[in-house]
């Protein structure tokens, strides 16, 4: 079979093509003929070496990815031959909390090979049904963004109906988001440096936007739209927005960090995190329980993800650069099988 793997050293020049022999599910396990993958800010940096530079070679990057089901072996009762199905990111977490037991060493993408592959044997555990009415682009968008989206708003935030939901960027996890929150009747802000991608997040829903390059205190413009700041905050950016989204939020707020687009480290004031009270919470994407409960959600009001464009699968590197260059609007696809 075909996979894209990270050679011997990091670095997208790096990223070669490779043959590898066909693999065959052991008991327990489940053959996957991956029909699309999809990428995320983290696969770029595991191909640079940023994000574990320890990280053993060679890897097949990708932590998402959706297929059919070939070949099940002794024992697998979860799945069938010809179900459509997706990896979870974390193998082994699959409910409750986060644990080392359930998160160290077992998500895709690294350390284990990913999705970039014509084909992946998983555990039986590690894959959920996908909704019916997605394609294999769409379904393979779901495992780290939507995941990451439905756990900050519905698991760690708590949103209803009436909240407002501060979203910064027009990435997959900001845009699920913006769907999510339209589907629990909150109403969603979002923030890009770009007029027409804002505009195109209206067309989606968005309540009200802010283009926080000729707006640079953005966090007071929230704090004018909304009269209070925002019940939820999700930040994508890391270190750098950090304190202005803690000033956007509301008293008893919550921020949700779940990206570093714009550093790890800075000098933080943590007088209005003490005096307003906020609730800073770290996430790591989500588990199985979550995906199948999110896919409940998405399969009920039908909703689309919004893919930015889909490259196949001998132009992997033309993907990777494409997300490198900031332009994109939602997720970007891999289709593996043509």
């Amino acid at each position: 079979m075909k996979v894209w793997q990270i050679q011997d050293e990091f670095g997208l020049d790096h990223l070669l093509q490779a043959e590898r022999p066909d693999p065959r599910p052991g008991p327990g396990q489940v053959l996957v003929q991956v029909h699309a993958s999809s990428l995320n800010f983290r696969d770029l940096m595991m191909i640079e070496g940023l994000y574990n530079p320890r990280q053993k070679l060679p890897l097949v990057p990708n932590s998402d990815g959706a297929g059919e089901v070939v070949e099940v072996g002794k024992g697998v009762t979860r799945f069938k031959v010809g179900d459509r199905v997706a990896g979870i990111f974390a193998q082994k977490w699959l409910a409750g909390a986060p644990e080392y037991h359930n998160i160290r060493g077992s998500t895709l993408g690294g350390p284990l090979d990913g999705m970039l592959a014509e084909y992946r044997v998983l555990d039986e555990d590690g894959l959920v049904h996908i909704p019916a009415h997605l394609d294999y682009q769409e379904a393979a968008s779901l495992p780290c963004a939507a995941v990451t989206a439905w756990n900050a708003l519905f698991v760690q935030g708590n949103v209803k109906a009436g909240d407002t939901v501060l979203l910064l960027g027009t990435g997959g996890v900001s845009l699920f988001g913006l769907q999510f929150a339209q589907m629990a009747g909150a109403r969603a802000i979002i923030t890009s440096s770009s007029d027409e991608k804002l505009e195109r997040a209206r067309k989606l829903g968005a309540w009200e936007t802010i283009n926080y390059k000729t707006t640079p205190e953005w966090d007071r413009r929230v704090l004018e739209l909304t009269g209070m700041g925002a019940d939820h905050v999700v930040e994508v950016g890391g270190a750098g927005p950090l304190a202005r989204s803690i000033n956007a939020v509301t008293l008893g707020g919550t921020v949700t960090v779940i990206g570093v687009l714009s550093g790890t480290a800075s000098e933080l004031d943590v007088r209005s995190l003490l005096m307003k009270s906020v609730r800073l919470q770290g996430l790591f994407v989500g588990n199985r329980r979550m995906f199948e409960d999110m896919n409940r959600a998405i399969a009920q009001h039908e909703m689309k993800p919004v893919i930015d464009r889909a490259f196949n699968f001998n132009q992997a590197p033309q993907a990777y650069k494409h997300m490198g260059s900031g332009q994109h609007f939602g997720k970007i696809a891999i289709q593996v099988r043509i």
